[in-house]
């Protein structure tokens, strides 16, 4: 449950009538081709995971399999992508919530929401993992119900006015921009499925690491994808790809169809508490990932403090902190520099996905050699042909990023950011070997 509800967020509620609008009911494909990619990076993260359980996940995978720099480099990355995410997801609950009651200052509901989220991670894992599990049954629920209407509306039984499916020869039929408009669509929908990974971040603290994660692996990523593709596919057969309007909020406009009249502010309601889940999610995620840094010498020592009930409270509250100053860059900054910063945030899981795939090329081998009798929990399917297929996938879809303006800047942001923490990292290194090969003043 957890996975399903980290991998189904506001962007796909609000998110897919951006990729309708650029590839047509095309954008099918782009949505495929996205999630196929997803799952098979998913599930090396979840091979290393089940043979080597760990908090700070990829991190740790890529620091054993490529050297300090590639671990240090992808945690402050994912723990910075995060922080900045949380600083969005308060904003946006925060302005939804202050148009239900305009009375309620915006920073009173963003306090309201760190304040009881940044609380709950700091009772126990057991009470994050039950809250997740009731944000995504309802998160689940809503699509489910959308898919039910959705179907009864395209077979007929629900009428509607004009008839139900949309006439695609009439709007420049399946593919109107062609191949151009997949490729431009799979841009806007590839990161639609970030956050999944969070289950692997969370396999190190499960009762048995290696199964939890494996079931969890084999149980949700089907299950991910049947939920994207089928929502989108309702969209696309029910609304008109270049009708602007409706989608502006896609998931509204098919309710509003099936004659649901409450279906605005119902879809605002579940809207909250996906971005909510989310918020919840990336607490844990960011303090985590800290917490990992800090055990390996890459974050101050502090970080690595746990309370007794195992909860790292000084990477929950540093965490919960940042955010706080998320939420503050999202209201304060102008906004060409706070485009720089999420633009940073925009691909910077382009470089988690790539080192994933890396260090699982170079890990297996070893993982194979450590585990009993030579079988892990789960394996990567078709390696090593499969890993490297994915990483050329990822270097055509760096090509398409540069290839479009808006993405452009997102890699060159994000190319930036990785250089500022390599940079950091030198700077660190350079420092500790100083301070360990400086002579010890006799007393």
């Amino acid at each position: 449950m957890m996975g399903l509800g980290s991998a189904i967020g506001a962007g796909l509620f609000l998110g897919s009538g951006v990729g309708v609008a650029t590839a047509g009911p095309a954008v099918l494909v782009s949505y495929a081709i996205a999630g196929v990619l997803v799952i098979l990076v998913m599930r090396m993260m979840a091979e290393m995971a089940s043979a080597l359980p760990a908090s700070g996940s990829f991190s740790v995978y890529a620091e054993a399999a490529l050297g300090r720099w590639a671990g240090f480099l992808l945690g402050w990355l994912y723990w910075f992508m995060l922080i900045m995410v949380l600083g969005v997801e308060v904003t946006g609950v925060a302005g939804i919530v202050s148009g239900w009651w305009p009375d309620v200052p915006q920073w009173a509901v963003a306090a309201v929401v760190v304040a009881v989220l940044g609380g709950l991670n700091l009772t126990g894992v057991k009470n994050f993992g039950e809250a997740e599990f009731w944000f995504a049954a309802i998160k689940v629920a809503a699509i489910v119900a959308f898919l039910v209407v959705g179907v009864l509306v395209v077979v007929g039984v629900i009428p509607v006015a004009g008839g139900a499916l949309g006439d695609w020869a009439a709007h420049g039929g399946f593919a109107p921009a062609g191949w151009s408009g997949i490729a431009a669509g799979l841009l806007t929908v590839v990161f639609a499925f970030g956050g999944i990974e969070i289950v692997t971040i969370a396999a190190a603290e499960a009762r048995e690491p290696s199964t939890a994660v494996a079931r969890a692996t084999r149980t949700i990523l089907w299950r991910i994808l049947a939920f994207y593709v089928g929502s989108v596919a309702i969209i696309v057969l029910l609304l008109p790809w270049d009708d602007a309007a409706a989608l502006e909020s896609p998931f509204v406009s098919v309710l509003q169809l099936a004659g649901v009249g409450w279906g605005a502010r119902a879809m605002e309601v579940v809207v909250v508490l996906a971005l909510l889940s989310a918020f919840n999610a990336n607490v844990y995620g960011t303090s985590r990932m800290l917490f990992s840094l800090a055990e390996r010498g890459d974050a101050p020592p502090a970080a690595a403090r746990v309370s007794r009930r195992n909860v790292p409270v000084v990477a929950v509250w540093v965490s919960v902190a940042f955010g706080v100053v998320a939420v503050l860059l999202n209201w304060l900054l102008p906004q060409a520099l706070l485009g720089v910063l999420l633009n940073a945030v925009g691909s910077a899981l382009l470089v988690v996905w790539v080192l994933v795939a890396v260090a699982q090329l170079r890990l297996r081998p070893r993982l194979e050699a450590r585990a009993p009798g030579g079988r892990l929990p789960l394996r990567m399917w078709g390696y090593p042909w499969l890993t490297w297929l994915v990483l050329v996938a990822l270097a055509g879809l760096v090509v398409l990023m540069l290839s479009d303006a808006a993405a452009r800047a997102q890699v060159a942001a994000t190319a930036g950011l990785v250089v500022v923490i390599l940079a950091c990292y030198a700077v660190t290194t350079a420092v500790r070997r100083r301070r360990l090969a400086a002579p010890v003043s006799p007393r």
